[in-house]
């Protein structure tokens, strides 16, 4: 004990012996502390680096001895931690902080502390070299140590081994790799299958809507047997399209835009689209007028193909002479439902809870009305990916309700502004002869075309088997119109573009493609390259004529095509 501690003791024994107590607190507190730091000092878990203010190692704990290789001996008084680093990751580190502070940095510890010493917390992640020359990627945390007035003493730097971390993320980034490589696959077989099972239905298809509209007309006999042929063929198709659709789905490959836009306008257009559908099975279709012009943030596309598949399914699994009733109402704030009621047998509880499921038609697998079970789960996805919801309300022997919901978004300014209708296309008001060239490898799909364009007296049709045939006839023959397949021998139709594209001669004539390559990917990839526009097999022949009509148009407004008959 103290003499002034005793002194104070002797002359006031109450003063004294809290005096005292508090020196023994003062003393356990500085014991426990200690201890704590020679604790963390002695851990084995953490390379602790203490220098001076130069940089050169102060300190060397127990843990950076077990991480580096070297005694305290051999660091302390004789190198920085810079000399225990990646020179390579070092000198990088340098580069990267002199761009980002602006100002020159040296290779060397200057790099590793010089946030530090700026006062900004700093933590890097290097890789450590140790003493037998092996190397482990290491996170580092370092701190400037200050006196009282704030002048720097040295700097502490606390590592950890991460060569774990680092393991785990190898490993993650070879399984996302392996999963995108089958992802990639499956979205190229995808591709192919596609292409594959078009091709032909393409010439089944095209040949029967020839046959059907063809002259002299078809007989009663021939006319009903026109019909199954479309009929089976449209609903083949159908099929694909939902298979590929959800397996896009699943894959997280099916794109969705999202925009303003006008459920009038889609409303009007499904309508034109089921009323048929309606009227062969008597069926009564009522919708809404629509007093308030309102607009989704949706995929236009995509509604359409939901709303399609909840009003075919309400027409089939209806009743004869049933009714169809569709409407539109705000159900919440930002939201508007829009549904649609049937009059059909109504769904029991248990079916309900079924609905939604892939490839289940709810026991109607052995009825007359064709179904996948996929429609309304590809529906169902849709409509989440539209950030929307999907639902069904149904009571056996009256009926049942199937709606979305929305979001309602403002109206976009060139709706507001209001459009101006464009008149049909006025095609060749000279008379002059237009000539298209096909290029095509397969013989029935060319077949279906000539026959097509056999219809167009004001179209001359030329024909090439591959597409390096293709490009030497576009430059000999100058076409008014290109009509490119993808899958071509010899160059892709998307490579026969490029080259048409990169020559003056060539440059101004539109392409317009026509492939089984149908996913997506494949249309955006095309229109993406430049095509004019992108047509799928099976073609559908009054929206071939139309897009003829359109590209035939616009090439008549092209300046190129002067110069061009000039030089010819």
């Amino acid at each position: 004990m103290s003499k002034n501690i005793r002194e104070s003791t002797t002359s006031n024994p109450a003063v004294g012996s809290a005096e005292v107590a508090t020196e023994v607190r003062r003393q356990e507190v500085l014991l426990k502390t200690g201890a704590l730091q020679n604790a963390i000092l002695n851990s084995a878990n953490f390379s602790i680096i203490a220098t001076d203010e130069k940089g050169i190692i102060q300190l060397f704990n127990i843990g950076a001895e077990r991480m580096l290789g070297y005694l305290a001996a051999e660091v302390v008084n004789k190198i920085n931690p810079s000399d225990i680093h990646d020179p390579q990751e070092v000198m990088a580190r340098a580069q990267a902080l002199s761009l980002e502070l602006a100002t020159p940095i040296t290779p060397g510890f200057e790099a590793l502390a010089f946030k530090a010493s700026r006062g900004i917390e700093d933590s890097y992640e290097l890789t450590y070299i140790r003493k037998d020359g092996s190397r482990f990627p290491a996170i580092v945390s370092i701190t400037a140590l200050r006196d009282d007035y704030g002048d720097i003493l040295g700097y502490l730097l606390i590592g950890t081994d991460n060569s774990v971390r680092k393991q785990v993320e190898l490993e993650l980034n070879k399984a996302m790799a392996v999963a995108e490589k089958a992802n990639l696959a499956k979205s190229d077989f995808l591709s192919s299958m596609s292409h594959e099972l078009r091709t032909p239905l393409s010439a089944i298809l095209g040949f029967a809507q020839l046959m059907e509209s063809g002259t002299p007309s078809p007989t009663i006999s021939q006319k009903r047997s026109i019909d199954q042929i479309l009929k089976a063929g449209w609903y083949l198709l159908e099929l694909i399209n939902e298979i590929l659709d959800l397996a896009l789905i699943e894959s997280g490959k099916l794109p969705i835009s999202l925009e303003p836009i006008s459920l009038v306008e889609v409303a009007h257009e499904c309508q034109s689209m089921i009323e048929p559908q309606a009227q062969k099975r008597d069926i009564r279709m009522a919708f809404p007028r629509f007093e308030t012009p309102y607009f989704v943030m949706a995929d236009r596309t995509r509604v359409k193909q939901v709303l399609i598949n909840l009003l075919s399914n309400a027409i089939k699994y209806n009743k004869a002479g049933g009714t169809v009733v569709v409407d539109c109402i705000a159900s919440a704030p930002g939201r508007i439902r829009i549904s649609v009621k049937d009059s059909g047998e109504g769904l029991t509880p248990d079916k309900l809870t079924q609905l939604f499921q892939p490839f289940n038609r709810l026991g109607k697998e052995t009825g007359i009305e064709e179904g996948t079970g996929i429609g309304l789960m590809v529906s169902k996805r849709l409509v989440e990916l539209m950030q929307g919801e999907i639902g069904v309300e149904s009571t056996v022997g009256v009926g049942s309700v199937f709606w979305i919901e929305l979001n309602l978004t403002a109206e976009p300014q060139h709706a507001a502004a209001g459009l101006t209708a464009t008149a049909p296309a006025q095609v060749h008001a000279d008379g002059r002869l237009r000539t298209l060239l096909y290029v095509e490898d397969n013989p029935a799909n060319l077949m279906l075309v000539e026959d097509l364009i056999a219809r167009r007296p004001d179209i001359r049709l030329l024909s090439a088997s591959d597409g390096n045939r293709g490009i030497e006839m576009a430059r000999a023959s100058r076409p008014d119109v290109i009509l490119m397949d993808i899958n071509l021998p010899g160059v892709s139709g998307i490579q026969a573009l490029k080259i048409l594209r990169a020559d003056p001669a060539t440059a101004h004539i539109p392409v317009v493609a026509l492939s089984a390559n149908a996913i997506p990917r494949d249309i955006e990839k095309g229109l993406a390259a430049g095509f004019f526009r992108y047509l799928t097999k099976p073609i559908k022949v009054d929206k071939f004529m139309d897009t003829l009509d359109v590209v035939l148009k616009y090439a008549e407004t092209q300046p190129a095509r002067a110069n061009s008959e000039e030089k010819a």
